[in-house]
């Protein structure tokens, strides 16, 4: 089969792979119809070392059960699938809490050792924890955005959650990619009364205020926490949702946050500290967040998106073929597209 490969910084490559196929009874085999380019795998695009083994890609996708092992229960042969970004059990403590990504039998796609979702066929380990069944058909019009379930609609839903958003509150977001637009999303969902979104992208602010948002800062760092301090009567928002991992946008999205306010910390983290700490411990503000556990949102979100009360699949404005992949991880490098989505 045909997977996507990367080899370092800026070498992505489709090469023929050893087929996707069952090792344990509690495997699946899934034939891939729609997968994703997310921001993330622009981090090791921009910074990995040469490797002649390569490092397979994608940790989003839906597909069609292929095969199943003999322990499996859950899903058959032919059924449309959802495969959150890690697998896990579903049974462990963790995943019974509802954290499947601390799950002590999950796992993570791609790499030197397993299939990633940019590929034509995927072995899913422990099938019955990780795939949730769709309930459409695989040329549904919804398939972008069932397909944001299995990472970045969570994730800006984990960023809301852990930001304690809610009625009445004024959201600050940084970041306007697809992870912030589709906090966002969250925040509108949760009901909040004021959403700032920081960005300068004119296509991604044009996107998020349909979405959503009720004002745009497109000041940076200390400009930017005036700004809003500006619209919230000097005191800072009630939830801030950090959705790009870099330390000025950590610094800024602190900085951003009222007396007593809470950050939810989404972006994949590039720095080994959290800065501002004297100012964020005297000022009661409560910082959490990391990867967000999308099976456990998925029952949450996946009626909204069916009954069309929110429609994140708008994330993605350029769709391409697997041959096309190279070019999509350009394109968002060079931020000439939000998000890829990749048809097979």
């Amino acid at each position: 089969m045909r997977a996507t490969v990367m080899h370092g910084a800026g070498d992505v490559r489709i090469e023929t792979v050893p087929d996707a196929s069952l090792i344990e009874p509690t495997d699946a085999v899934v034939v891939v119809t729609r997968a994703a380019i997310c921001g993330s795998d622009l981090w090791p695009y921009k910074t990995m070392e040469l490797s002649e083994i390569g490092r397979r890609m994608g940790h989003e996708f839906i597909g069609v059960v292929g095969a199943v092992g003999a322990d499996v229960r859950t899903v058959k042969v032919g059924d449309l699938v959802l495969a959150p970004f890690v697998w896990s059990d579903g049974t462990c403590i963790f995943c019974q809490q509802g954290l499947q990504t601390s799950c002590l039998h999950g796992g993570r796609w791609g790499g030197a050792d397993f299939d990633g979702g940019q590929g034509e066929a995927v072995r899913v380990p422990q099938a019955d924890g990780t795939l949730i069944v769709l309930p459409v058909r695989p040329d549904d019009v919804r398939m972008p955005s069932l397909l944001t379930l299995s990472d970045v609609m969570a994730t800006g839903h984990h960023a809301a959650v852990n930001a304690r958003v809610g009625p009445g509150k004024t959201v600050a977001i940084v970041g306007d990619g697809a992870v912030g637009l589709c906090g966002v999303i969250a925040a509108r969902r949760l009901k909040a009364e004021k959403i700032i979104l920081l960005g300068h992208h004119p296509d991604r602010i044009a996107l998020a205020r349909e979405f959503g948002a009720t004002h745009i800062v497109s000041e940076r760092d200390d400009e930017a926490v005036e700004r809003v301090r500006d619209l919230t009567d000097g005191f800072g928002a009630h939830s801030v949702l950090e959705c790009v991992g870099l330390g000025p946008s950590t610094l800024t999205a602190l900085r951003l946050a009222r007396p007593g306010g809470a950050v939810g910390r989404v972006g994949l983290p590039q720095e080994p500290t959290i800065p501002d700490a004297l100012p964020t411990f005297f000022n009661n503000v409560t910082l959490g967040g990391g990867p967000a556990p999308a099976r456990a949102y998925v029952e949450e979100l996946l009626p909204d998106v069916l009954e069309g009360r929110i429609d994140p699949g708008r994330v993605f404005d350029r769709v391409g073929r697997l041959d096309e992949v190279p070019d999509g991880y350009r394109a968002m490098n060079e931020r000439q597209a939000i998000k890829v989505l990749i048809v097979f």
